[in-house]
């Protein structure tokens, strides 16, 4: 039995599904409200000044402080069975298909959100590592439990979940930077697709 690590968007999706959750999930009334306060930190982004990883974890915070867990679960259970479908890439559905058929031990290792991501992994029979929103009382309280699973944090949760040793080999499917970290656990590392080297 291998290990095998997927980022998921942008890896196993054609595009960010992070934002698409978002604005799927948000009425129109908080996104103006939301985007009101925040609109300097969605141009320190946009301009390359701010990462992803820091910028996640604020929108988050906008689209579900103090919303009832149960309902955006609802909501994320459809967006999960309707769209999430839509944009999977074929070629790296069929790579995961491969290693859950071999056997093997497979892990979604993600930035975005567990809301919708759990019952994506649930459909597909996958373990689940990512961004976790904490909950007090039935609502969100707008935080992240563990950070924002990007880049370190990525490696982190890998290795207080799993004992890397304890598998012939590691392989691991990534697409940016925030990836490369995770992608240094493994033996065989993929990259956009395509697989490099292990001194890359």
């Amino acid at each position: 039995m291998n290990l095998a690590l997927f980022d998921f968007d942008g890896t196993l999706t054609k595009e960010d599904t992070f934002t698409a959750f978002l604005f799927y999930a948000t009425s129109k009334r908080r996104l103006a409200i939301g985007f009101a306060l925040v609109w300097p930190i969605i141009l320190l982004y946009k301009l390359g000044l701010l990462p992803a990883r820091k910028t996640r974890p604020v929108l988050a915070c906008i689209a579900f402080w103090y919303r009832r867990e149960e309902d955006v679960d609802v909501i994320a259970k459809r967006f999960a069975a309707e769209y999430l479908p839509t944009v999977l890439r074929p070629d790296a559905m069929e790579m995961l298909a491969k290693h859950k058929a071999n056997g093997d031990d497979v892990y979604l290792v993600s930035a975005t959100l567990n809301i919708y991501l759990r019952h994506f992994c649930k459909r597909h029979d996958m373990k689940l590592l990512c961004s976790t929103m904490s909950v007090k009382n039935g609502r969100f309280t707008g935080r992240y439990l563990n950070g924002d699973c990007s880049c370190e944090n990525k490696v982190a949760a890998v290795q207080k979940t799993v004992d890397l040793n304890a598998y012939p080999q590691v392989y691991a499917y990534g697409d940016t930077d925030e990836d490369l970290p995770m992608l240094a656990l493994a033996d065989v590392k993929y990259l956009c697709g395509n697989r490099i080297s292990t001194n890359q």
